[in-house]
């Protein structure tokens, strides 16, 4: 009998584990209700760490108003990318491919991570229970490791720590040739009412303009 008992604990334990792909699918969910929203960014990549205030609007408009580098600006309204320099007071202008698709899967959005799922294989990274965010951390998420399914993926591989709210509190990148940049995402504010017109971008008008800087853009 107690050998009954123990399997049949083991069995309903069993029955309690959502799948990664399940779990990845709800956190998408949760971004599917989201229209809007507004978050601390902090984006570590090498030694170079640069922060500002995230603003995203569905399904495809984003920006940030960086503190560090000071005064530098990105936006994206899905069809164009526009980034301000202040530190050589240029606007590096690109309109994106495939109808913006490169801007909305570097959102932590709804359609970003349903990109994500077509393109990449989803597991935990060592378990799907809850561990502290980074040693010595109070703050428990659960990890999940994204790998990619081919090299046409902007990154190898994925690591999204996930809090208990279902929101990405980090995303850990590695490109295509092994760097690392850390995405860190805190005081996320949900549907805060952002208006369109804050991603409608005009650099200063002393600032000289580069379009179309990375490839010809698709007309």
């Amino acid at each position: 009998m107690a050998v009954l008992l123990l399997l049949a604990g083991s069995f309903v334990a069993a029955q309690d584990l959502m799948p990664a792909t399940a779990f990845f699918d709800r956190v998408a969910q949760e971004y599917g209700t989201l229209e809007e929203y507004s978050a601390d960014i902090v984006i570590r990549n090498g030694g170079s760490v640069s922060r500002g205030v995230l603003l995203f609007k569905d399904p495809h408009k984003i920006r940030i108003d960086f503190s560090q580098p000071e005064d530098q600006v990105l936006v994206s309204d899905g069809e164009r990318l526009q980034v301000y320099l202040p530190r050589y007071n240029v606007v590096l202008s690109q309109r994106l491919q495939s109808g913006g698709d490169a801007a909305i899967a570097a959102a932590a959005s709804g359609r970003g991570l349903q990109l994500l799922r077509r393109g990449y294989g989803i597991a935990y990274l060592d378990s799907p229970n809850a561990v502290p965010l980074e040693e010595g951390s109070s703050e428990m998420v659960t990890k999940l490791r994204l790998n990619w399914r081919s090299t046409s993926e902007g990154f190898r591989q994925l690591v999204l720590s996930i809090g208990a709210d279902n929101l990405i509190r980090r995303i850990e990148a590695v490109t295509a040739d092994y760097q690392e940049i850390q995405f860190d995402f805190t005081n996320i504010d949900r549907n805060p009412g952002i208006p369109a017109s804050r991603f409608d971008y005009r650099g200063p008008s002393s600032a000289n303009t580069f379009h179309d800087f990375l490839f010809e853009g698709e007309g």
